[in-house]
């Protein structure tokens, strides 16, 4: 078994102090979930969240985006707050630094593509609503323009964050990692990973990719509903 840190070491925070790893916030958790949009997953969790009125931020693969432009459209349509991935899922640990930017900001080309689609759709909608009669608008507008990079297995050295940084982008790591992805631990065993570590603050890593899929399948339910039944709220980055 891969070992992992299941509560992101405190040293770490202490030398990168600047890397998103907990929000100041005892009533809220932060879910976030690495490396889709899948079909069937990315679905099946924006179900999930639905049931709960919870909004999340998906970390995606610029590759799967471009496969499956759809459920990107869905994970946006819903308010979800997007963040970037990498484009192959690149490890930090074995990728020079420029061809790692480069990957990173080949994902970035595609989400400001799927940006500004939206934005002329919004603007359609609005002209039309303004040649007929008044309508409530539900969907909310971004209300930060600092963009999220979350790097794949954890794995960036300090030329690839100092440059990323350079371009914007805030690091985002985690406070827990729920495991989901590693099928050698059970399905019990990755909800207690959640429940046992994290609190109001929180950011927590899940994935919606087929790997993580049976532990997600079981652990994400039943981790809406523990916080839920605590009276914390479930929101994006």
């Amino acid at each position: 078994m891969n070992p992992f840190f299941i509560k992101y070491p405190s040293i770490l925070r202490k030398l990168y102090p600047n890397r998103i790893t907990q929000i100041q916030d005892k009533k809220s958790i932060y879910l976030t979930f690495d490396d889709g949009p899948i079909p069937e997953i990315t679905p099946w969790v924006l179900e999930q969240l639905k049931k709960y009125k919870a909004k999340a931020t998906f970390f995606c693969i610029g590759d799967n985006i471009r496969k499956n432009p759809e459920i990107f459209q869905q994970l946006s349509k819903e308010n979800h707050r997007i963040g970037n991935h990498t484009f192959n899922h690149l490890n930090g640990w074995k990728t020079k630094t420029e061809v790692y930017v480069e990957n990173v900001q080949k994902t970035e080309e595609i989400l400001q593509e799927k940006r500004k689609k939206r934005e002329e759709r919004r603007d359609n909608r609005t002209q039309n609503q303004e040649n007929a009669k008044p309508v409530t608008c539900n969907s909310q507008p971004e209300t930060s323009t600092q963009k999220l990079f979350r790097p794949p297995y954890g794995k960036i050295n300090n030329s690839q964050a100092s440059a990323l940084v350079k371009l914007n982008y805030k690091i985002v790591m985690w406070d827990v990692l729920s495991g989901d992805f590693e099928n050698r631990i059970s399905k019990e065993k990755c909800f207690k990973n959640v429940i046992n570590n994290a609190s109001g603050g929180s950011t927590i890593v899940f994935h919606d990719s087929q790997k993580a899929f049976k532990n997600l399948k079981y652990t994400l339910p039943k981790v809406l509903e523990y916080y839920a039944e605590k009276g914390i709220s479930f929101k994006a980055l």
